[in-house]
């Protein structure tokens, strides 16, 4: 696995991170679909779910991510091409900012420290790995689990589950949520059918009824091509390694 600091912070305009932010966060859909996401409502367990934006909260956005329990207190988990690839390599002078809404940043911004991708993504951009776990530095002392909570991770729990995904588009100033069944797109790959989930909403958690966090958009077609269905590598055995390699 590929678990390194991130470098320092580039300018925000430049054109690798236009690129990037072009690239990333791709989320899903398909033409046609009767539900539509709806504003998710301010709740404890929706500050879990954040932006990942360059330098500050008002930054440019690049994608979604939400904090999952770890020995550390200070995991995130989005999709792997939210934050590298092989082409621009890892973005940089990423902040994590839970809850936010419209403006307002009620447990502040957390910067990212390392990003941990499984090789097979950092060499060839492969959607069968587009997951990554990302750690954060403290703020005022205080780990992001801390001051949020974290949803424990969920592997190997199959397909057609009721689970709810919120997220954050680039064109909005509050996050979406919308819940539903999962369904197979391939042995290794899960697709989530509402609409509304368009640039931004890349990362974003696929959370069950008992509180597991079970996919992210991503993966297949780097979450989806339309804003109406959703894909997201299906959490096996390749995130439980990759898990307890950001954990070790």
């Amino acid at each position: 696995m590929d678990s390194r600091p991130v470098r320092p912070a580039r300018a925000a305009r430049t054109a690798a991170t236009a690129a990037l932010l072009l690239a990333a966060a791709i989320a899903c859909g398909g033409s046609g679909q009767e539900r539509m996401a709806d504003v998710a409502p301010p709740n404890p367990a929706g500050d879990r779910v954040g932006t990942l934006s360059i330098r500050t909260p008002q930054g440019p956005r690049a994608c979604t991510a939400s904090v999952v329990q770890s020995p550390g207190r200070n995991l995130l988990v989005t999709a792997a091409h939210c934050v590298q690839s092989r082409r621009i390599g890892l973005l940089d002078g990423l902040v994590f900012t839970p809850g936010y809404r419209n403006g307002y940043s009620p447990y502040g911004s957390w910067p990212v420290e390392s990003v941990t991708v499984d090789p097979r993504w950092a060499y060839d951009d492969d959607p069968e790995y587009d997951v990554a776990f990302v750690t954060v530095r403290a703020v005022g002392g205080r780990e992001v689990e801390d001051a949020v909570g974290g949803n424990p991770l969920g592997t190997g729990q199959g397909f057609g589950l009721a689970v709810s995904v919120t997220g954050y588009p680039n064109e909005q100033d509050e996050p979406i949520t919308c819940s539903g069944l999962t369904s197979s797109q391939s042995p290794t790959q899960e697709r989530f059918d509402c609409g509304g989930y368009t640039d931004g909403t890349s990362g974003s958690p696929w959370v069950t009824t008992t509180g597991r966090v079970i996919g992210v958009i991503g993966g297949y077609q780097e979450g989806g091509e339309t804003p109406g269905t959703s894909y997201s590598v299906t959490f096996d055995d390749r995130v439980t390694e990759l898990y307890r390699q950001a954990t070790e």
